[in-house]
């Protein structure tokens, strides 16, 4: 299963002033969370172990590991089983609450219009603003499923 590719996001209403490569950065955050938070498959902690080392150095950013280690690709092979069950209740674009977390948190001083959320700039920074938000969302799902 797919849950976001990056290249879903660069065409139609893209903000022409940015790259591509901005139309990764919100799933990049998640991803990166993801896999630091005992959620990732087997791809990255047997195949690919060199994927969280270069997580936890921070060599690369959330947006750009996201883009080199999962090719913009976010799927159901990225995250464990309880990382999947998660992610299908917390991240989905249709019925999840993620894109309004990362908007609340990181979503100040942005341009206006439906496209602002792609400004978010891809640091580390951000993605610590991020984080205790994740965890607590993580924490809440564990205690009422």
């Amino acid at each position: 299963m797919k849950y976001d590719d990056a290249s879903w996001h660069s065409g139609g209403n893209f903000p022409k002033d940015l790259p591509a490569s901005a139309g990764a950065i919100h799933t990049g955050m998640f991803v990166a969370w993801a896999l630091q938070s005992g959620l990732a498959g087997e791809l990255h902690t047997d195949e690919m172990p060199e994927n969280l080392e270069k997580l936890a150095g921070r060599s690369l950013t959330p947006g750009e590991f996201f883009l080199w280690a999962c090719d913009g690709k976010f799927t159901d092979e990225d995250l464990n089983e309880e990382g999947n069950a998660f992610t299908a209740s917390y991240f989905d674009f249709s019925n999840g609450s993620y894109l309004a977390d990362y908007e609340a948190l990181l979503g100040h001083g942005l341009p206006r219009g439906s496209d602002r959320l792609y400004y978010v700039a891809d640091t580390w920074e951000n993605f610590e603003k991020l984080k205790p938000r994740l965890d607590q969302r993580l924490a809440d799902w564990r205690t009422h499923r």
